[in-house]
């Protein structure tokens, strides 16, 4: 296909699939003619992919382009391939993590994956971001957030090890790689939107207040209108 009809299918203007093939997020397509290529399949589900890590994922091209080199790199195993779908997730603003408070912080995610027996690397980039939290949850003197840390871990327990055996399940190198990506970036967005969605709900119940069923089954709070 021409990259016209690329655009087309895949909802992506052309100006920004041109971009892609210079940032290297697209391989190029096949020359026919000077200024021409045709484009295949495996042009069309990258680019889909490329789009949903980028706009959905909220990944920068920067880190977008890693995770691209890494798909196509032919000796990376999924464990692997993990670490560089771990790095395109990690923001890349960071508190100070030369403090005692941090350091304090550091020990104590440590301890809570040695705890659950977690097989994790001592440098995992994962045990910072859990510093980051724990230690600005205590800055805040949201000690009761903290209390609840169990049950955070035991819900990030039983989703990873369903997603985990999905890639399993695939079997073909190829597709388990692709979900290690997908699973990691994507679920993230996923979990952080049901997450949204179970906190109004929640907030709405405990709260006592009324629902009423909106368009398409979505439940949603009724409001006293104010009297005039």
């Amino acid at each position: 296909m021409r990259i016209g009809e690329l655009s087309r299918r895949s909802g992506v203007p052309v100006p920004t699939i041109k971009y892609y093939l210079r940032e290297a997020l697209l391989e190029p397509g096949e020359t026919t003619a000077p200024n021409q290529a045709d484009y295949g399949e495996a042009h069309l589900r990258r680019l889909r992919l490329v789009r949903a890590l980028i706009d959905v994922g909220g990944v920068s091209v920067a880190a977008a382009r890693l995770v691209i080199a890494a798909l196509a790199a032919p000796d990376l195993a999924p464990h692997d391939l993990l670490g560089v779908a771990h790095h395109a997730v990690t923001p890349t603003r960071r508190p100070d993590r030369g403090t005692e408070e941090w350091r304090a912080a550091r020990a104590e995610a440590a301890r809570i994956a040695a705890g659950r027996g977690w097989l994790v690397e001592p440098e995992a980039v994962a045990l910072d971001l859990l510093a980051d939290v724990l230690a600005a949850l205590t800055a805040l003197g949201a000690m009761d957030i903290i209390g609840s840390l169990d049950h955070y871990v035991e819900a990030a327990e039983q989703l990873a090890g369903i997603e985990v055996d999905a890639v399993v399940a695939r079997g073909d190198p190829t597709r388990m790689v692709e979900l290690v990506v997908v699973g990691t970036v994507l679920g993230e967005a996923l979990f952080s939107a049901l997450r949204l969605l179970a906190q109004e709900h929640a907030s709405a119940v405990r709260l006592g207040l009324g629902t009423a069923a909106g368009p398409g089954g979505v439940v949603s709070r009724s409001v006293d209108k104010p009297t005039t």
